[in-house]
């Protein structure tokens, strides 16, 4: 995210003889399984939204990106079947690649002048101009996904802990690499989609100590192009495949959609970011190549703040959206992980919930 996005190959061993299962690596001795429960914030308490009229501001790609936005779209949609929000009294606008500042604050502040209460910011790229408009309506409820406004009691941070799905997904990647590779590409080279990598890398080398790592980032900070080109998408995974990495995890917005299209052709494997990817219809004919997807619960936030709202209990929400509340996570569509390895992932992930394991949310 400055002048070249790619990175040095990040170290680890050479991929070793194949064991028993068809991978290889030498695996750590895996945790034992144990039972962990989760829980949102929300409850089997009957809410009425039906007065609500909800603002969304998506970020970059909007509805239909295949991941992100398509989750916050998600939320909002549970809350039109579950809480009675009328869709023809609520809007969504999109955010365009590289827009002016100020047309955020405009977006934001169009919503609440109309009357849209509450208006949800869907990205950390709405911090700024909410640290502009908020304090301008201290009556209408902002939610702002990723981020937080200090001091604005009327903005509700909506943040996740996606280093803890993203290490789940670097466990699968070292159990399905046949050569003991991985590849990690990021959309933007900022701290959010570090997060992805840290805990991805972290997940990997935790199960198999001596992995090969590489990543690769589309666009420095400052150019969020990153997050929406599906072909640079698509050259940086070939780079990681031709480099030796058999098993790739995007954290890229609708550029991994390129990022898919390049494992299908090389015949490799790829691991979904934020959504249950294999059942997105946007990816139905790469769909095949997805192993495993982490989850970024940003459609369990979305609508537990909705709701929030319409109880006027804001409060209720988790500070951090993590394992423990099924804010993050992960999935298994498509019949490709087996019950060991589905027991080895449930064991990781009740250490994490334990604290045994801390992941870190920094490279």
């Amino acid at each position: 995210m400055v002048v070249s996005a790619c990175a040095k190959d990040s170290g680890g061993g050479d991929s070793g003889p194949a064991d028993a299962s068809g991978s290889g690596c030498e695996f750590a001795p895996p945790p034992s399984a144990v039972a962990a429960t989760s829980s949102t914030a929300a409850t089997g308490e009957k809410v009425d939204g039906s007065a609500l009229k909800v603002g969304l501001a998506y970020d970059i790609g909007g509805r239909g990106d295949a991941s992100f936005n398509d989750l916050a779209a998600a939320g909002f949609d549970q809350a039109i079947r579950d809480l009675g929000v009328k869709k023809e009294n609520s809007r969504e606008v999109s955010a365009a690649p590289n827009e002016d500042e100020s047309a955020k604050q405009t977006r934001l502040r169009q919503l609440a002048s109309e009357g849209f209460n509450p208006i949800v910011g869907v990205g950390f790229a709405y911090t700024e101009a909410l640290r502009a408009v908020a304090p301008e309506f201290p009556d209408v409820r902002f939610g702002l996904v990723d981020s937080a406004v200090e001091g604005a009691a009327n903005v509700t941070p909506l943040v996740f802990a996606e280093q803890e799905g993203s290490f789940l997904a670097g466990v699968v990647a070292a159990y399905q690499s046949r050569k003991c590779h991985v590849g990690f590409v990021g959309g933007v080279d900022i701290p959010l989609i570090q997060k992805f990598e840290a805990g991805y890398y972290q997940g990997a080398r935790t199960a198999a100590p001596k992995i090969r790592l590489d990543k690769k980032y589309i666009t420095p900070a400052g150019d969020f192009t990153g997050f929406q080109d599906p072909p640079k998408g698509q050259e940086a995974a070939k780079g990681l495949i031709d480099k030796g990495a058999d098993v790739v995890y995007p954290a890229a917005g609708a550029s991994g959609i390129g990022v898919f299209a390049a494992v299908k052709q090389a015949g490799v494997l790829a691991i979904g970011c934020d959504a249950d990817q294999y059942n997105q219809p946007a990816l139905a004919n790469n769909r095949d190549v997805i192993v495993a997807s982490s989850l970024k619960r940003v459609d369990v936030a979305v609508y537990d703040f909705i709701r929030a709202a319409a109880k006027k209990d804001l409060a209720s929400l988790p500070k951090v959206f993590d394992l423990k509340v099924n804010g993050v996570g992960y999935a298994t569509s498509g019949g490709k992980i087996d019950a060991t390895l589905q027991g080895i992932l449930e064991g990781y992930k009740a250490q994490i919930i334990e604290g045994r394991i801390k992941v870190a949310d920094k490279p």
